[in-house]
């Protein structure tokens, strides 16, 4: 198709920067051509801000089925993600989710499986993976440079101010957002994890803290152990309530350390395998020569708008796609793994118990001070 008709369900913030930058023709080959949101007052507004050859439904049923689009970036609160991409696949619409890909792990297998059953074009917003820095490491791994991998640490710290919270009756709330850092602002880490090691979880435990350092339900704080399939182990450490940030990536391998920080990459390299000098050494005290090396990166991150031209790309031309919208199940897997963890003060083993987990989402979200219309 000469243009992909793009609908954008949900204009709130990051809704209402993706329609401007398609209404701005600046996602090649793609043209806005719809909008909706639940909001009354974010639909008028949208009339007058988008201009009259934008169409403005009352809906996301009414744009689904209106024909007026070929694909839809759907940009709502999380809960409303999976359920509203099937809808969409339904259709034989193209999607573009915005991440978390949901909430628990059952909605989102059953998106997954919708996806499945179309020819539909399905992505998720991870801008991350366009990072040159997270690029180069999964090349570094793929490739065999660190040969296998035996740790990893990712210290990941998002300040956010109570004032933050309090900009919506739905933030920091079990119904209004189903978690907290895990969901709102762990998602890429959660992704990145296993995307760039390719390392799959076997089980964690987990420790969060709720409502620590805010007026707030859900975790503002978590620390997490996991275990993988290779006998790798992680430490995920992450706050919403930590001042300054840190965000700092270490993975331990056969081949040396490599120490992610200040979009800078430093490679510590065993001039002599680990594995093979423990084999070889007979000195009693001794370590492998090391070599303290900076690894070059090149190259922009293209983040949003590189999502989002790539999506369009894929429909078009069928490129292979940088956040396939079936990966999005991932991440959250950990996420809910962590949260279930907490809740049950025990190890969490993979794939989760589905039904336990939102058991226990279900009885929070019952005696959250949001109440879900």
């Amino acid at each position: 198709m000469d243009k992909v008709r793009i609908g954008v369900i949900g204009i709130g913030m990051m809704g209402t920067v993706y329609a401007k930058m398609l209404l701005n023709r600046e996602i090649k080959g793609a043209e806005l051509t719809a909008v909706t949101d639940q909001q009354e007052e974010k639909r008028q507004w949208a009339k007058g801000a988008f201009g009259e050859g934008i169409d403005v439904f009352d809906s996301p049923e009414m744009l689904l089925k209106s024909e007026r689009v070929d694909g839809v970036i759907i940009a709502t609160p999380h809960f409303e993600h999976a359920q509203l991409a099937v809808k969409a696949f339904e259709k034989d619409l193209h999607v573009l989710c915005e991440k978390p890909a949901g909430v628990y792990t059952k909605q989102v297998r059953q998106m997954n499986e919708a996806a499945a059953k179309t020819r539909a074009v399905f992505s998720i917003m991870y801008n991350q993976r366009t990072n040159p820095v997270y690029r180069k490491v999964r090349e570094l791994v793929t490739a065999g440079e660190l040969g296998e991998i035996k740790r990893t640490i990712w210290i990941i710290d998002w300040y956010r101010s109570q004032s933050y919270h309090d900009m919506g009756s739905w933030r920091g709330t079990w119904a209004g957002e189903g978690g907290g850092v895990l969901l709102n602002q762990d998602p890429h880490q959660l992704d990145l994890w296993q995307w760039m090691t390719s390392l799959t979880p076997v089980r964690v435990r987990a420790f969060c803290g709720f409502g620590k350092h805010y007026n707030i339900e859900v975790e503002d704080e978590v620390t997490a152990y996991t275990e993988f399939d290779n006998g790798a182990t992680g430490l995920f450490v992450s706050s919403t309530g930590i001042a300054p940030e840190t965000n700092r990536f270490e993975i331990y391998a056969d081949r040396g350390k490599l120490v992610v920080e200040n979009n800078q990459i430093t490679f510590y390299r065993n001039r002599i395998p680990e594995r093979q000098f423990n084999r070889e050494w007979r000195g009693g005290f001794g370590t492998p020569e090391n070599w303290k090396c900076d690894i070059p990166v090149t190259g922009n991150e293209s983040g949003h708008r590189g999502i989002i031209e790539n999506w369009v790309e894929a429909i078009q031309y069928g490129v292979p796609l940088i956040a396939p919208g079936e990966e999005g199940i991932n991440g959250l897997a950990l996420s809910n793994a962590m949260h279930l963890s907490e809740w049950t003060d025990d190890w969490v083993t993979f794939p989760i118990d589905e039904e336990l987990y939102l058991k226990n989402l279900r009885d929070r979200m019952k005696t959250s001070v949001y109440k879900r219309i």
